[in-house]
């Protein structure tokens, strides 16, 4: 009894401390100034023109015009006792708690309407103990300044539809119409998507949001909302989706969106909260032409191709800006950007890395290695047996450019294990390459996983003849009076020999040359009577990646195909990904200077036999200009490095 009495007093006082600190609380907040969370407190986006691509807030509806059935579906669903509480749901936390304890996860939320707004209007989710604290005052700021319809008109105007913000965008951009229209089965639809956007999207998995809104209009019949016949026939009504904006043409642009925001987020001088800046003006690196040439080329090209996925990024390589970007077929299925976070095996596209290696440590464009059927033998008894696309061998010497154009591989392994395995990773970190790499022989072959982003960095170093860049979607940030926040800084550093690089990116334009044509074709040689530009482009095949990147002065683009799961890239895929990237390059470039890099004073042309190095002879039918550090030329025979490299090789096996 007496145990019981203690659990009791306990109890008691513990009622008591809660009751005042609540009664604390919202005092304080009281007392203290009135927020100001009206629609201009918000951001903006301008594109590298500063022509404004995005108001936050542009599809603002106020709260007598969104449809009844989409408010009640959402209180009933969201937040029952939205009218009652002040806040804060104290019985449904304790709620969520033990069941938290019982399942031993976090699983189950307990968040109201007032806490989900208060968390909208901060600019990212951190889920620290700080952040949790700011958004609880924040949200007994808001219910002790505003009415519950205020609040609850700037939740409905701020949640996330699946990867569409606010009521108004998302009942237009699913059903193509204002949300003053919702029907029943509309609302109960839209109703069910913010507890998990990327799960209850009808566009992206209709049978769970379906599911979904069978759960919304089942709280709407408990709760005496709507009867079971309307429940019923609003569930079998059968909806059709746009999946479309009714603002902007350029769909694929959410996902340039996201990674702005994104980065926001990890600007140290701009507050957490959209509230103590009055707004924010972004500034971005956004080329519209190169956006629409992008997401044209995509639509052009890739029709009906089921669950093929495609990423693209074009990056201006003299400052590293971001001008355009697509991180997936289409964002309202998948708001995962591939362009920034996927790491694929990259392929050959790692060949220009290992070759501009190689010209460091005395390789030349004609220095030739033999192109066979090959087995690289190791000590332990290991072996590797790479093969080139179709079998495909000169069986006898080829030049680096030759090996270039043809993206032969066995010339790639033996100029990796020539010059270390361990050379081609920090080549490949110089340039800004974090993802991690194995020292291994097929690393020449591009068997790591690496990001999009971190391969157009890399190209970008190649493209502005050796400088360092840093990518970034923002140029500058300011408040709503105009002061600047934040402003890009480029401190791009020199890592690269300028005279090397111009080199590697004449051999890089050897992957169209018909000069090549031989026993074999080069990579890209089907774009030729496309190409009005000099480029220098590269491709990487896997078995679940197709690849291409390339340059020149102005752009560097890249062009990823592949599947989310893994599967094999089929024959009929294989060839989206090179029609869009020239596709691309040509109409944004149509009517810009594309002049070609300057001959270094330290660099020649000779004229060569393409495939063996040899010097050109009166008389020969197939030549070509090389290029060469001076003093390195061929003269009467070229560089064979193969000789060398059997006999390195037979050593390190023998131990």
């Amino acid at each position: 009894m007496k145990r019981g009495k203690k659990i009791l007093k306990f109890m008691g006082w513990c009622g008591v401390l809660f009751l005042i600190f609540n009664i604390g609380l919202y005092l304080y907040c009281y007392i203290t100034p009135r927020i100001e969370i009206n629609k201009n407190q918000s951001y903006y986006l301008y594109d590298s023109d500063g022509n404004l691509i995005f108001d936050d807030n542009e599809d603002w509806i106020s709260l007598d015009k969104i449809s009844p059935y989409l408010i009640e579906a959402t209180i009933n669903t969201e937040d029952k006792y939205f009218y009652k509480h002040l806040g804060f749901d104290y019985l449904r936390i304790l709620k969520a708690v033990l069941k938290n304890v019982q399942s031993g996860s976090l699983k189950e939320g307990a968040s109201t309407i007032t806490q989900q707004y208060a968390r909208n209007l901060f600019l990212n989710y951190d889920k620290t103990w700080s952040r949790k604290i700011d958004e609880a005052m924040l949200a007994a700021e808001l219910e002790a300044h505003y009415t519950k319809e205020e609040i609850l008109e700037g939740y409905l105007n701020t949640i996330n539809y699946g990867g569409v913000y606010g009521i108004e965008n998302a009942s237009w951009y699913y059903f193509g119409h204002s949300a003053s229209e919702l029907t029943l089965a509309e609302a109960s639809m839209l109703a069910g998507i913010p507890q998990s956007p990327s799960n209850y999207s009808p566009l992206v998995h209709e049978d769970r949001a379906k599911s979904r809104q069978k759960t919304v209009l089942t709280s709407m019949v408990n709760n005496g909302v709507i009867t079971a016949e309307e429940m019923n026939n609003a569930y079998q009504y059968e909806l059709s989706y746009i999946g479309k904006s009714n603002q902007s043409e350029l769909e694929n642009v959410l996902y340039f969106r996201d990674a702005v925001l994104s980065e926001l987020e990890n600007i140290p001088t701009i507050p957490n909260s959209i509230l103590s800046t009055g707004g924010l003006k972004i500034y971005t690196t956004l080329d519209v032409e190169a956006q629409e040439a992008l997401e044209n080329a995509v639509k052009n090209n890739m029709e009906d191709t089921n669950e093929l996925q495609v990423a693209g990024m074009m990056m201006d390589p003299n400052d590293g800006g971001v001008l355009a970007m697509i991180g997936g077929t289409d964002y309202s299925k998948s708001q995962f950007n591939r362009a920034i976070n996927a790491k694929r095996q990259v392929g050959s596209t790692m060949k220009p890395i290992l070759y501009y290696s190689a010209l460091e440590n005395g390789f030349t464009s004609a220095s030739c290695f033999t192109s066979e059927k090959t087995t690289f033998n190791f000590s332990n008894n290991q072996t590797y047996t790479p093969n080139n696309y179709n079998d495909t061998y000169a069986n006898g010497l080829i030049t680096m450019g030759a090996a270039i154009s043809y993206s032969d591989n066995i010339y790639a392994v033996k100029t990796h294990l020539f010059l270390g395995e361990k050379n081609l990773i920090n080549t490949s970190k110089r340039l800004g390459i974090e993802s991690n790499m194995k020292a291994l022989p097929s690393l020449a072959l591009g068997t790591a996983e690496i990001s999009m982003i971190e391969m157009v960095e890399s190209y970008s170093t190649f493209a502005n003849t050796g400088y360092k860049v840093e990518s970034h979607f923002i140029e500058r940030v300011e408040d709503n009076e105009g002061n600047v926040l934040y402003e890009y800084k480029d401190y791009g550093e020199l890592v690269l020999n300028q005279s090397l690089t111009f080199i590697l990116n004449e051999m890089l334009t050897y992957t169209y040359d018909s000069a090549f044509i031989g026993y074999n074709y080069p990579t890209v040689i089907s774009l030729l009577p496309k190409i009005s530009n000099k480029y220098a482009i590269k491709t990487g095949t896997t078995d679940t990646d197709v690849w291409i990147i390339g340059y020149n002065k102005n752009a560097v683009l890249s062009i990823w195909n592949g599947y989310d799961d893994n599967q094999k890239i089929a024959s009929n895929d294989n060839g989206y990904h090179k029609n869009i990237w020239i596709d691309t390059m040509e109409e944004y470039l149509k009517d810009k200077d594309n002049s070609w890099y300057e001959l270094p004073e330290n660099v020649v042309g000779t004229l060569v036999n393409p495939i063996t190095g040899e010097l050109a002879k009166d008389g020969d039918k197939n030549t070509k200009i090389f290029y060469f550090l001076k003093g390195t030329e061929p003269s009467t025979e070229t560089k064979d490095f193969e000789a060398v490299f059997k006999e390195e090789n037979e050593q390190k096996v023998a131990g």
